[in-house]
């Protein structure tokens, strides 16, 4: 967590002796807030990359497999990728910290797998992906109503554009068609995506202001470690994925894609994220989402998704109000 500069105007007070002018002393200003270092800008890029084509390879897992099976085989991977780390480290961790861990893991990770997955078995992955710019809004929305974040009139204002643009998408804007898996449009399921950013909006508090201190990537796979475990029991004991693996053709290849998703967009990106709350703070950590739709819709316009006029107005109305949450003081 970056700590304030010691002001420059500072003086040392334990000198005896009395000043040489009395007049009285300037008012000095406030110290700037540090500004955002160059490494978290670099981590900003490279996650909105990464989780700008999550959209599209759970797309391709659910080809084969269903939404409760991609999104249980998603964490699953991902804590087994991890799981090294959190039994190495599981020991270093306060106690007090577990229940801030599994919060952020079951709101930050576990529940949106199977949110997202669920949403685009009818909502075109494009969409899926600028309605996940709605992080930043609910961010900023939790962090004032659970923790003392200050809320002004433009952050209000950018709030509220942001839900009328998720209103115009759902509303007005469709689902991109005959692109979906199942080949039928209903954008309501977009719905599924906005309780899922109220989950990463937690999430994003829970890190920044109850996780401080840990490494990120300690952080990330104990975070894993806690709910990994149910994810792997229901996956294999409550669905038929094993089955299908071994029986469907196709299988093999939808499953490559979600363990790219759980390897990239999950394990790798959620020790990226977590590294870049540390070093900035949970607003301009969300902040990806303005790089997000644009990948996500570049994505899904290569793979045939249609994309119309009100995608285009939800997509700017969401954006705006983003933009204007990052710039309000």
């Amino acid at each position: 967590m970056p700590t304030l500069p010691t002001p420059a105007y500072a003086q040392d007070l334990t000198t005896t002796e009395p000043p040489a002018v009395t007049a009285a002393p300037e008012v000095a200003p406030e110290p700037a807030s540090p500004p955002t270092p160059a490494s978290a800008w670099v981590l900003l890029i490279i996650l909105a990359c990464i989780w700008g084509t999550s959209f599209i390879l759970m797309k391709r897992g659910l080809v084969v497999f269903s939404a409760m099976e991609l999104g249980a085989c998603r964490v699953s991977v991902a804590s087994a990728l991890l799981l090294p780390f959190a039994l190495r480290h599981v020991r270093q961790v306060e106690r007090s910290r577990f229940k801030w861990l599994a919060l952020s893991g079951v709101v930050g990770t576990f529940i949106p797998a199977f949110l997202f997955a669920y949403a685009e078995t009818r909502l075109a992955s494009g969409l899926a992906g600028v309605l996940n710019a709605l992080t930043a809004v609910f961010a900023l929305l939790i962090g004032a109503l659970l923790f003392g974040q200050r809320l002004t009139g433009l952050r209000v204002l950018g709030i509220g554009l942001g839900l009328v643009g998720t209103v115009v998408l759902i509303g007005l804007g469709g689902s991109g068609g005959d692109a979906t898996p199942t080949g039928t449009g209903n954008a309501w399921y977009g719905l599924y995506i906005v309780a899922a950013t109220i989950g990463y909006g937690l999430s994003v508090n829970v890190i920044k202001h109850q996780l401080g201190g840990l490494k990120p990537i300690v952080m990330t796979a104990i975070l894993l470690m806690l709910i990994g475990g149910p994810a792997l029991a229901y996956l294999l004991l409550g669905t038929d994925f094993v089955h299908k693996l071994a029986t469907v053709p196709g299988a093999w290849a939808a499953f490559g894609y979600i363990a790219l998703l759980a390897t990239m967009s999950t394990a790798v990106a959620m020790v990226l994220f977590n590294k870049l709350i540390q070093q900035s703070t949970a607003l301009f950590a969300s902040s990806s989402t303005y790089l997000i739709p644009v990948v996500a819709l570049g994505l899904g316009a290569l793979d045939g998704e249609a994309f119309n006029l009100w995608h285009g107005v939800g997509m700017a109305i969401i954006l705006a109000g983003v933009f204007i949450i990052h710039r309000a003081k």
